[in-house]
């Protein structure tokens, strides 16, 4: 689990704008900060986690962020800037509002923020907190844990997210976790005698008084050798109380709740993990794989896309055509997720397959313009389900595609050169026994509901669904009531996350019978 988890860490690293490590260093300083307050091993555990997923929901609503501020991790970066809910803060933010459009853009996006989009906006970080909080209970960490992140915005003064809590009514978890995330960075930037000046000005702020006098006191020693020691084995060695093993279908479980939550940063891929490692898998049955490498597959086919929270929303989710620098953070993608896992002794199997999902036969793709034979057989499989798999969800620049226009592009490719014509066949072999759902919606969702959801969840206003169900934009709204009050949400990433966990997403399954 401390393996996974830390992967995932770099992902945040990455959406945050932050080199990578920095939460591991955090959670380094967490610990000997947890240390230094004298807690047993058994709450350092609870620190543990908390430190390395406090901030794993803030790629939630990325989509919503882009939508109003251009490059969302850009915005997010201005966050170790000035002390949170300053004003300071509030002014660097709405610098960045309708970033990257043209003035007359600018201006009626701003109109539009006045009106309305604030409150959008004042709700994110609470529902990152909740977002980050369901994390934790799909990885089936302790409740002490799942507290911890789910406090991970109050602060020691009561003004923090959503501001509920107070002093030490504060987790003491998220409590250490806070301050160690923001003295990593003064750290990094200034050394230790800028982060002494930090823990001293927020004092009684967002700190706890009694951690920044610690920091204050024996900064020299808490922040010694943090740019000198391994970090990723350093944390994966310092894991306090008995380490949580995953093997098996516990394994494949955790892996799967991550891809859910990484898809969450677009709805344009909600669902998409999932969908690319169970066609990969059956493809793979079919094409001979044995039964290891079959449950390999599928595990590279739920984190290929891990690289994903490196990349811009402003990029994934825009309508036109990208510029050659945007493209170029795009083939980043499959570099990012295999940094992310390979330094995980057992994630780098996965990480093997999942860093060429986008390479070609013809050498034309990336990461490493790999050819041929230097494209494991795995790894070929994993690239025709991708591609299917995306021609049949919608993207910003274009609609999905049918079953049969996927696969006359698909084999095209094959004629191109780009994929291999045995994997191309297995894939569409085995997306050829995928059958529209049909089944009553969960938590007493009506049919109706379940196809609003699906286009709530994908991020389309309610004028855009009434047109796609032919319906009235009222109607849209007094079905979008219903089911966030019945699925018990109260964001778009909240209901596309509810939306996958109950398998509505996306919207075509493996009969009965066939499995991946």
């Amino acid at each position: 689990m401390a393996e996974l988890v830390a992967a995932l860490s770099l992902g945040i690293d990455l959406g945050f704008g932050q080199p990578m490590e920095h939460v591991l260093r955090q959670c380094l300083i967490a610990l000997r900060l947890a240390e230094g307050i004298g807690l047993d091993e058994d709450q350092r555990a609870v620190v543990y986690y908390t430190a390395l997923l406090i901030n794993v929901g803030c790629h939630s609503d990325a989509h919503e962020q882009a939508k109003w501020f251009g490059d969302d991790i850009a915005l997010k970066a201005i966050k170790y800037e000035h002390e949170p809910r300053s004003l300071r803060m509030a002014a660097s933010g709405m610098r960045f509002l309708g970033s990257g459009h043209p003035p007359l853009h600018r201006f009626r996006l701003g109109l539009e923020f006045a009106l309305s989009g604030h409150r959008e906006v004042d709700g994110m970080v609470a529902h990152h907190a909740a977002i980050a909080r369901t994390m934790a209970e799909q990885l089936s960490l302790p409740d002490e844990v799942v507290a911890g992140v789910g406090a991970a915005y109050e602060r020691w003064d009561g003004r923090g997210w959503p501001g509920e809590l107070e002093g030490t009514g504060v987790p003491l978890a998220s409590r250490v976790a806070h301050v160690a995330e923001f003295i990593e960075v003064a750290n990094r930037m200034g050394g230790v005698e800028a982060a002494k000046q930090l823990a001293r000005e927020r004092r009684g702020g967002d700190f706890d008084p009694a951690l920044s006098d610690l920091v204050e006191a024996e900064g020299d020693v808490i922040l010694s050798g943090l740019d000198t020691v391994g970090v990723w084995d350093a944390v994966i060695d310092a894991e306090p109380a008995l380490a949580v093993v995953l093997t098996g279908e516990p394994f494949d479980a955790a892996l799967q709740a991550i891809a859910n939550f990484v898809d969450l940063k677009s709805p344009y891929f909600l669902g998409h993990g999932r969908a690319v490692a169970e066609l990969a898998a059956e493809a793979g049955a079919r094409s001979g794989l044995s039964e290891a490498d079959v449950r390999l597959l599928r595990r590279a086919g739920l984190v290929h896309g891990l690289g994903r929270l490196g990349v811009s929303n402003a990029i994934l989710d825009k309508r036109g055509p990208l510029g050659a620098g945007e493209w170029e953070r795009v083939r980043l993608q499959p570099y990012l997720t295999d940094r992310m896992l390979r330094q995980s002794e057992a994630l780098g199997p996965v990480a093997r397959i999942a860093v060429q999902h986008r390479e070609r036969l013809d050498g034309s793709g990336y990461p490493r313009g790999l050819s041929g034979v230097g494209i494991s057989r795995e790894a070929r499989v994993l690239a025709a389900a991708d591609a299917y798999q995306s021609m049949r969800e919608p993207r910003p620049h274009r609609p999905e595609r049918s079953a049969e226009a996927a696969a006359v592009e698909l084999r095209a490719d094959v004629r191109a050169g780009l994929h291999d014509g045995d994997a191309v066949e297995a894939v569409l072999g085995a997306a050829g026994h995928r059958v529209p759902r049909r089944r009553e919606g969960p938590a007493g969702l009506t049919p109706r509901e379940v196809d609003v959801l699906r286009l709530l969840a994908r991020g389309l206003s309610n004028k855009e669904i009434a047109e796609r169900l032919v319906i009235s934009p009222k109607t849209v709204a007094n079905h979008a009531e219903h089911i966030y009050a019945k699925i018990d949400a109260s964001s778009r990433a909240a209901a596309g996350l509810f939306a996958m966990q109950q398998g509505l997403l996306p919207e075509e399954e493996f009969p009965v019978g066939v499995s991946a």
